[in-house]
């Protein structure tokens, strides 16, 4: 185990380690009753349930073992070669730029969204203050039955925080796409796709599933998207600007 830390570069290690503590962190306080994803999750910042502190936290936070496995799986072996290639400082901007950009786009859309159903639920005669403290104390309230729809879309919109890497892991994967994109990697260990293709079409995939949501899906995936777009601009702009290390 400490061997295989020992071959990762330090930024990259660090971030590895920090997901890891804090997965298990949140493992042991669920089994006290205390869910960490709700505090330290990224809500919408005009949500009743948004602290500031959750633009940051939010990345360390994954929803279960196969989240956090698949964003560090990629993250360790894209991350390892760029920061090598960059050094630890612009690996570091580019990695918490990734996040930052991820969550921006995220809010973009909901944020809009959440305002628009607390207009329609102060216009049904609802004291939305007494309701978003019912929903920060974690209790419930009553409401008619002919306004469940409304009510229950708020509510979980509400209560659903965006968590996990998997927006920094998307900025460097368009990054590697683009300064690396005949490279080949091995699909089922079997099939050799260019990193060009399947972090292209990955991205498209996500595109498409943030504009045509499937109900129950609870994939950040405008996080995805906002992630690779931020990534790849920051790519395109240090080309433009760095032409020794960015060809």
């Amino acid at each position: 185990m400490f061997s295989f830390l020992n071959n990762i570069p330090q930024v990259t290690k660090n971030i590895l380690i920090l997901n890891v503590l804090f997965f298990l962190a949140t493992i042991v306080f669920e089994s006290k009753d205390v869910f960490l994803i709700n505090t330290l999750g990224a809500h919408y910042i005009n949500s009743p349930r948004f602290e500031p502190y959750q633009v940051i936290t939010h990345f360390f936070m994954h929803a279960g073992i196969w989240h956090l496995f698949m964003n560090m799986y990629l993250f360790v072996i894209l991350g390892s070669y760029l920061e090598r290639l960059w050094g630890e400082k612009r690996f570091f901007i580019f990695y918490v730029a990734s996040a930052m950009g991820a969550f921006v786009l995220y809010n973009s859309i909901g944020v809009y969204e959440l305002m628009q159903l607390k207009k329609q639920i102060s216009s049904l005669g609802y004291n939305l203050v007494e309701i978003n403290e019912h929903l920060k104390a974690g209790t419930s309230f009553t409401y008619m039955s002919k306004d469940t729809i409304v009510i229950n879309h708020y509510v979980e919109m509400v209560n659903t925080p965006m968590v996990g890497a998997s927006g920094a892991v998307f900025g460097i994967m368009a990054a590697f796409a683009l300064l690396f994109p005949n490279t080949e990697f091995m699909i089922y260990f079997a099939i050799p796709v260019k990193a060009k293709f399947l972090v292209g079409g990955y991205f498209l995939w996500e595109l498409y599933n943030s504009i045509y949501v499937t109900p129950g899906d609870n994939v950040a995936h405008l996080a995805h998207v906002g992630g690779a777009i931020v990534g790849a601009a920051i790519i395109l702009y240090w080309r433009k600007t760095d032409k020794k290390n960015f060809w």
